[in-house]
């Protein structure tokens, strides 16, 4: 069954939702005022003759709002049309004038003055009215009393019943006065179409529309149009394009009902559906209903394409515009990523399907389009290597770039993947190596200059023949040794066989000691003495063939990056590595472990900054939640500490180990197939049991203070 996903029938982008709408009966024009106002709409349309802007001789009533509401004209009940009613608000601008010399004038200028301020002030209101095909503009006179005279101050407001449009359209209203005084003020709005409930009903020319819904069925999309049988009609799809006029994709005359299947890759955000019937004068219906399908966003990037147009202009093509930037960028031979030309060259915006220049001198294999997302820092979208295809594959050459400074002062430095080297360097770099040589190549204009400014410039050295310089010493060398071990097998032939066979051994056992498993420990920092016996535990561990990761030896970079960012980079990387991630309890740790179960999202900053065993139950609940634990995780307690039955039941779907009494069956789950023999293995059990013995005595001697709401001691393991 397709699943309802976006009814058209109920919305229109940005035009508004019409359900119920006021009925106007009048066939004439009418306007009516605020109270205290009075207005008079004069007969007939006048002319739309803004004129120039004029001073103004002292208060008079301008316009300073607009605002509409739609409504329905009526000449029968099933027989109207979509109406604007426009009210304007109105407001005092300017002051009167005082006169110049109040002493010289004496109580005739007061008397002259005190007249108009107390006559009421006129005005004449034009309202200019455009939506296809219609023009309009009425005249309206507003008089306002004495008494609501106020300098700055709002008046009232002034209604015009009203202006006929028609539907789906796009209507433009001006409002200014006779003689202008200020900038007229203008308001664009989008008129609704049919698929207004009241509307539908009460229109004619709605009545023969085709209903289109739009639901999903899978990954496709389907359109239906719900209209009657064997009523024609027109349907299109096309891409409303920013730039340009919109350009058709699919256009059909069809016959009523239809369902029509769209493939899910050939949705973008600007894909647009216009359907009408296929009658004279009739109303066409546009929906654009993709807009903020992340599915259509998707599929925009996957349909752009970098296309090269001349040698120095390219183009990015794509059915809708994009909000993107372009840079270029040097591919180096080796691979790694491509770096950007920066600053000299810096990310510029650019438009879909227009044609841009490269500010550039010549062209190389090396030199690449980039183009990603506008103030974003998700990963590159698009890269594109133009003259990869005329000017051959990647070379071996080395970009320099040229800086330039003031008082004709300049600096170089080598492009590589570590970054810009300077030239000459004592780094231990290829370019810094070759750096004299590089800098000779340029001098004497063995090297080809891509790009050139006041700001700098660039240049493409070849390292082809320092290459071949080198190959030619390496091989001579691996010649010579091949010989000279050649020569000394034959000498000493029985002895080299006993060297193999001891090294053959050798590697054997230790192979796994040199790698070692990776190991990562996780707990709760009660105190200082728990903190000093889990140091005891982590050391012990490094003993074994274990790679052990713990925020106790990683303070800095657990500062620097967060607890959570660290513990998520450490598990990601000893997961993948086949290794084990070391849960250790105590009595803190199962208190937050608590909490975590019972509310997952604890109050920010509740735990310390170093604490990565509260930052790391948001991703470690997930494991045991979702039954991937096992094989993963084990947990593990101190004797005399915490008892294993204290810790909660979700976590013993692990192996939960008590030490040092069970150090034995931990160190062999911890090494897993890669464990020693027997006997090492016991050597190093005894050792780490000695050293946890001492750690564990040594915490219930010293006096320790724990942190909030957490408790240590023998006694712990009961309180759970």
């Amino acid at each position: 069954m397709p699943v309802p996903w976006f009814l058209l029938s109920l919305a229109l982008g940005r035009s508004p939702v019409v359900f119920s709408l006021e009925r106007l009966v009048e066939p004439q024009d009418t306007a009516y005022c605020s109270p205290g106002l009075s207005c008079h709409l004069w007969d007939g349309d006048t002319l739309c003759l803004p004129g120039s802007i004029v001073p103004v001789p002292g208060p008079v009533l301008v316009p300073t709002h607009l605002q509409t509401e739609l409504v329905l004209r009526c000449h029968q009940e099933t027989d109207c049309g979509i109406c604007v009613r426009v009210a304007v608000h109105l407001a005092v601008h300017g002051h009167w004038e005082e006169p110049e010399d109040e002493e010289t004038l004496g109580g005739a200028a007061d008397q002259e003055l005190e007249e108009p301020r107390n006559a009421s002030l006129q005005a004449q209101v034009v309202l200019s009215f455009q939506a296809y095909p219609t023009t309009r503009c009425v005249l309206l006179e507003v008089q306002v009393p004495a008494a609501l005279v106020q300098p700055g101050q709002s008046v009232g407001s002034v209604v015009f019943d009203c202006f006929e449009a028609a539907l789906g359209g796009e209507m433009r209203i001006w409002s200014y006065t006779q003689p202008r005084y200020q900038k007229e003020l203008n308001l664009t709005q989008q008129l609704p179409d049919c698929r207004g409930l009241e509307v539908r009903n009460s229109i004619q020319s709605c009545w023969a529309l085709p209903w289109l819904d739009v639901s999903t069925y899978g990954d496709d999309v389907r359109l239906v149009l719900n209209v009657s049988e064997e009523q024609r009609f027109g349907l299109s799809l096309y891409w409303n394009q920013v730039q340009g006029s919109p350009k058709p994709w699919w256009n059909r005359n069809l016959t009523g009902p239809q369902t029509i299947t769209l493939n899910h890759t050939d949705l973008v955000p600007c894909l647009c559906i216009q359907v009408w019937p296929l009658e004279p004068d009739s109303v066409r219906t546009d929906i654009c209903p993709f807009k903020e399908d992340p599915r259509a966003h998707r599929n925009l990037w996957h349909a752009a394409r970098l296309r090269l147009l001349s040698p120095r202009s390219w183009r990015l093509e794509a059915p809708c515009s994009l909000h993107a930037e372009a840079g270029l960028c040097w591919q180096a031979l080796g691979g790694g990523p491509c770096q950007p030309l920066v600053p000299l060259l810096p990310w510029e915006n650019v438009t879909v399907n227009e044609a841009r220049e490269f500010p550039l001198l010549k062209g190389h294999p090396n030199l690449c389009v980039q183009v990603r997302k506008v103030s974003s820092w998700e990963k590159l979208q698009l890269q594109e290597c133009f003259w990869a295809d005329s000017l051959g594959p990647l070379k071996d050459d080395v970009l320099l770039v040229e800086t330039r400074r003031p008082h004709d002062s300049r600096s170089l430095c080598a492009l590589e993947p570590s970054g810009c080297t300077s030239l000459p360097s004592r780094a231990s770099t290829r370019a810094a190596h070759l750096g004299e040589q590089l800098l000779l190549d340029l001098q004497s204009g063995q090297c080809l200059q891509l790009w050139d400014d006041d700001l700098g410039a660039l240049w493409a050295c070849p390292m082809d023949k320092y290459i071949h310089k080198r190959w030619a010493l390496v091989w001579l060398a691996c010649l010579l040794f091949t010989a000279v071990l050649f020569l000394l097998l034959l000498l000493k032939k029985d002895h080299v066989k006993g060297w193999l066979r001891l090294l053959k051994q050798d590697v054997r056992s230790g192979a796994a000691t040199t790698r070692g498993r990776a190991t990562l420990l996780l707990y709760s920092a009660d105190d200082a003495g728990f903190e000093r016996l889990v140091g005891v535990l982590a050391s012990a561990l490094c003993q074994l063939p274990l790679r052990v990761a713990v925020d106790l030896w990683s303070r800095r970079e657990l500062s620097a990056q967060g607890p959570l960012a660290w513990f998520h980079a450490q598990r990601l990387q000893t997961l993948q590595e086949g290794g084990m991630v070391v849960l250790l309890f105590s009595p803190g740790a199962v208190a937050l472990c608590s909490e975590w179960l019972q509310d997952p999202a604890p109050a920010p900053g509740a735990h310390g900054p170093h604490d990565a065993f509260a930052a790391s139950l948001s991703c470690v609940l997930p494991d045991f939640l979702q039954g991937r634990a096992p094989g993963r995780y084990v947990g593990a307690c101190f004797d005399r500490l915490l008892h294993p039955d204290a810790v909660p039941a979700l976590f013993r779907t692990v192996p939960v180990f008590s030490l040092p009494s069970q150090l034995p069956d931990f160190l062999g789950a911890l090494q897993g197939p890669c464990a020693r023999r027997p006997r090492r293995l016991g050597e190093t059990v005894e050792q780490v049991s000695r050293a946890l013995q001492q750690a564990l005595d040594s915490c219930f001697q010293t006096p320790r203070a724990p942190g909030p709401g957490r408790t240590m001691g023998p006694e712990a393991g009961d309180q759970t």
